[in-house]
């Protein structure tokens, strides 16, 4: 299956480093127009870089995605630059250099800014998006949750669970909202991927035999790589998922 997105314009969200970066190299290699963002500029910037050094197209812009106006700015950017958004990727997330502790020791404001930018990061861009592909009469909306959205996270982090379950269920909410303009919004959900800082951190806290086991649960018996998620992504994002609409996928070797 040979997939093409000539002529048409990717946002990527979180694409620093990870998943984004590998999402935005997949869909530069075939053709389309990628608006990538993060808050990391310097590794953004190299991401830009490396879609430019496989022939592509990218355009990188610092972006909060917790900042409503900053996120409308850039989606009205890329809009009036390409013609109009045919794909969304809310990848954005993760644990803000957070670890596991008790419940009773979780502030309000580490509670708040997990879920601001795992969730209302894909709310802000989902709305900012939407209105143009409502003209166009289609679009793609693919948002990266974790499996820790469909059961317990191996960070310990109570908010990170929850902010990916409840994007979880804003994926299914709009693909029903969505759906009657020709919109599709499907979620991926990754297992455990050694693919930032943060997984490295993750990783090595294991120790060899809690790396071991971890391996040993993985029905494929081995880890995924970041193209493991971006392909998922090509796919939701292809003409071959027409008729594919509030999806999970968990994209994990198998548990």
């Amino acid at each position: 299956m040979k997939l093409d997105f000539g002529g048409k314009t990717a946002i990527v969200t979180g694409a620093a480093h990870g998943f984004g970066r590998a999402i935005s190299l997949a869909f530069a290699q075939r053709g389309a127009s990628v608006w990538a963002c993060d808050v990391v500029e310097d590794e953004l910037f190299e991401t830009q870089k490396l879609c430019a050094a496989v022939g592509g197209t990218c355009t990188a812009r610092a972006v909060d995605v917790r900042d409503k106006d900053a996120v409308e700015r850039f989606v009205a950017d890329a809009a009036a630059a390409t013609g109009h958004v045919a794909i969304l990727v809310n990848n954005a997330g993760g644990v803000l250099g957070q670890v596991g502790r008790p419940l009773e020791e979780v502030t309000p404001a580490q509670w708040q800014d997990i879920f601001a930018v795992n969730v209302t990061g894909a709310f802000y861009f989902s709305q900012a998006a939407s209105p143009g592909m409502k003209t166009a009469r289609g679009g793609r909306i693919v948002n990266i949750s974790s499996g820790a959205g469909l059961g317990i996270s191996l960070t310990g982090i109570q908010a990170y669970a929850s902010a990916k379950a409840a994007q979880i269920g804003l994926t299914r909410q709009l693909a029903h909202e969505l759906g009657p303009w020709g919109i599709t919004v499907n979620n991926i959900a990754p297992g455990f991927v050694r693919s930032n800082a943060a997984t490295e951190r993750q990783w090595e806290s294991y120790g060899a035999e809690g790396q071991r086991a971890l391996i040993e649960h993985i029905a494929l018996k081995r880890l995924g790589t970041p193209d493991d998620i971006a392909n998922g992504v090509l796919f939701f994002a292809s003409d071959q998922a027409n008729w594919i609409t509030g999806q999970v996928i968990s994209i994990d070797g198998g548990k």
